[in-house]
């Protein structure tokens, strides 16, 4: 099993180019569903999920088509045929590896009039339950049976009417799953308390390309009002801001200046106010935003909240910076009840930090020291490698699985800033 290795303690410096969003490409791949014509998506990461997702799409019949690079840059594409949809089952031993799988339900349901989907998997980080999409999608008019850990969706005449769904609490998931289901309904469909993420709107923006009529797009109240059909279109991903995010920490937790050329700030603002407020430069620039240290970290308050507020997928990544910032930080985890994994290992390097439930503080210190860790999830994962920049000494991160799900060409990108890491096969 491979291994990432750092020797910890340089200064990076330079420019990291930001891929395409996982957060959003997931959702967008299975929009192909929706349509009998072809969807090119370009700006495509290059990820385990990419792929787990394709081999999905595979198995229920649609083709996929890569293309490479141009220009000298990664400028990756895949383009998606679901002409012909040969199974409307997506199985347990697809589904188990990515949560994301689940959302092939709302547009096949949609399109085909049926859909079965194993209950998914993913990363280990709480009871992440599916009921408000299936809930979303009864309010919809679809029938929904739960048997032998699958889901059966039936829309009853072939094709859902539509309807209105409160959602009671928001959802980053159900919001996209109900929003692709509603494009085909007969009429028109209201979601309310949806949620507002950057990869929602990229979401229906990509819909709305495809021929989607969808009203709202970026506000908690979205109305869909169904048509016969959608088309094929191009579309590219938008911007990783999580990746963006985790960059911005290598620069803060290792006293360095990062450019993350093609970031965009109007999606991150709650990410680029905390790195001002534990006292980092942040500068717009003409190709993206520059983050740079100018001195001791200061300690923050955070808590995370669904969109617009701090993301949870940052929280890891703020952690392992805290742990050298000048006093004592507090940190509240509001999304996921299980997302403090990473702290143990954190502390095998070092870290003081002490766990309260839902609740954490980060007792800054002088100093990390290298040390052999074991990733537990994708985001635990990035806050590992950040220590074991800023570590003095080795630090192998075990499991770096999860890195590939989330983070492409990690050790190039870090390196071309100056980090000393490399991947390692059999640690």
């Amino acid at each position: 099993m491979d291994s990432i290795w750092i020797e910890g303690g340089k200064r990076l410096e330079g420019k990291i180019p930001i891929s395409g969003a996982k957060n959003a490409v997931l959702t967008l791949i299975p929009c192909a569903l929706l349509t009998e014509e072809k969807l090119t998506l370009s700006n495509l990461p290059r990820l385990a999920d990419v792929d787990s997702f394709s081999h999905l799409m595979n198995e229920l019949g649609v083709g996929t088509a890569f293309a490479g690079k141009k220009g000298g840059r990664t400028n990756r594409a895949i383009t998606l045929d679901a002409s012909h949809i040969d199974s409307t089952v997506a199985p347990y031993e697809l589904v188990r590896k990515m949560r994301a799988s689940i959302l092939v339900l709302g547009p096949m349901l949609a399109r085909m009039g049926e859909s079965t989907v194993s209950l998914p998997g993913g990363c280990a980080i709480g009871d992440r339950p599916i009921e408000l999409h299936l809930r979303a999608l009864e309010a919809m008019g679809a029938e929904i049976e739960l048997a032998e850990g699958y889901v059966k969706a039936i829309a009853p005449g072939g094709k859902l009417p539509g309807g209105e769904y409160t959602f009671p609490v928001v959802s980053v998931g159900a919001t996209e799953n109900a929003v692709m289901a509603a494009t085909l309904c007969t009429g028109t469909t209201h979601l309310l308390n949806a949620a507002r993420e950057p990869e929602i709107v990229d979401l229906c923006n990509c819909l709305v390309a495809m021929g989607a009529k969808i009203d709202g797009i970026g506000t908690s109240h979205l109305s869909i009002t169904g048509v016969e059909a959608l088309h094929g279109a191009d579309y590219a991903v938008m911007p990783d801001r999580i990746e963006a995010g985790s960059y911005a920490c290598a620069a803060g937790i290792t006293g360095g200046s990062i450019e993350l050329v093609g970031a965009r700030a109007s999606d991150m603002l709650a990410t680029t106010n905390a790195l001002a407020a534990a006292g980092l430069l942040t500068e717009f620039t003409d190709e993206g935003i520059k983050v740079s240290a100018t001195g001791k970290l200061r300690p923050l308050a955070i808590s995370t909240a669904p969109y617009p507020g701090f993301a949870t997928d940052m929280q890891a990544q703020f952690m392992a910076m805290m742990t050298l910032a000048d006093g004592d930080s507090y940190m509240e985890e509001t999304i996921f009840e299980n997302r403090y994994m990473h702290v143990p290992e954190l502390r095998r390097m070092g870290a003081e930090i002490e766990t309260r439930g839902r609740s954490a503080i980060v007792r800054g210190v002088e100093g990390l020291t290298g040390a052999k860790v074991m990733a537990t999830d994708l985001r635990a994962s990035m806050s590992l490698v950040l220590a074991g920049l800023a570590a003095k000494g080795e630090t192998e991160v075990l499991r770096v699985y999860h890195l590939d799900r989330g983070y492409e060409r990690l050790e190039e990108k870090l390196a071309g800033v100056g980090a000393t890491i490399e991947r390692r096969s059999g640690g």
